[in-house]
């Protein structure tokens, strides 16, 4: 375009970095190569701050279990173990002599019947073998929605026949896919939960232990009918179990390493002691 003879130019586009950016680089580059170092050692410590402090240390009681220190919660000293066919056979006279951060093995609990139709295949000899070997022992049965309480309460009853001296029955009851594949509600849970405990602490004239996740238990169980039965919770890798909930047994890991047992088996603790223990037990044949 002229304009009285003269071309008119326009300005020329500049194209390339925008100021900012040249102006940010031209003060990277001015920054020492030890600042640089220094400021990338700084953002490095904190990624693993925080990779540590959420990701690592809340499952460090987990890590050190997997990988063979397990940590035992400090100030008990009645400690256990529960027991299923996953241990396969057991050395039970190296069990005898081992012990859990410098307290003995005192009992044993053992997995008996599921459903009403299955028998654990090591339960006879676990359950033989832990009186013979002198520890308190017990007998669980896992709780399943496919069938009435009652048709597996009296399953139980028939399998299991515990003596004097044994811990009171068990009832396992856990947040189980099943349940929810069932189509179970928390209500229906509940009823069935307290079909077998009624059932079996008729026959054995005491309340069975109550077996649950500290979540089931405090989500789905929630009726205070629950609390008249001595509850044993499974809560992992805390120094210290929640407060909010009475508990007698506490399992505190299932990544335990014992001498006479290959693989990982689950560690309990009792809260109380001995002679608290003792009362616990059935008095009667």
């Amino acid at each position: 375009m002229t304009q009285k003879g003269r071309t008119t130019r326009r300005n020329p586009v500049r194209r390339g970095r925008k100021k900012g950016s040249t102006s940010f680089l031209h003060k990277l580059r001015s920054i020492p190569f030890w600042g640089i170092i220094i400021g990338g050692v700084g953002v490095l410590a904190i990624y693993c701050y925080i990779l540590f402090h959420f990701f690592v240390d809340p499952y460090s009681f987990q890590w050190k279990a997997i990988y063979g220190e397990t940590k035992y919660p400090q100030g008990y000293h009645i400690r256990g173990i529960d027991i299923s066919h996953y241990q396969q056979e057991i050395d039970w006279q190296k069990l005898r002599n081992a012990n859990m951060d410098k307290d003995p093995v005192s009992f044993v609990i053992i997995k008996a019947t599921e459903g009403n139709t299955m028998i654990d295949d090591y339960f006879n000899d676990n359950f033989y073998q832990a009186k013979q070997n002198d520890f308190v022992r017990g007998a669980y049965h896992f709780l399943t929605p496919d069938v009435s309480a009652s048709s597996q309460a009296r399953f139980f009853l028939r399998q299991v026949h515990l003596e004097k001296g044994d811990l009171p029955p068990i009832l396992d009851i856990e947040d189980d896919k099943k349940w929810k594949v069932a189509g179970r509600s928390n209500q229906q849970i509940q009823q069935m939960a307290l079909e077998w405990l009624r059932i079996v602490e008729h026959a054995y004239n005491t309340p069975p232990i109550l077996y649950s996740s500290y979540k089931f238990r405090h989500d789905i169980l929630t009726d205070s009918v629950f609390n008249r039965y001595p509850f044993w919770m499974a809560h992992y890798y805390v120094e210290k179990p929640r407060e909010d909930i009475k508990w007698m047994f506490w399992q505190h890991t299932d990544s335990g390493h014992l001498p006479g047992i290959k693989g990982l088996v689950d560690c309990n603790i009792f809260n109380g002691n001995r002679e608290q223990l003792e009362g616990l037990l059935i008095q009667k044949d």
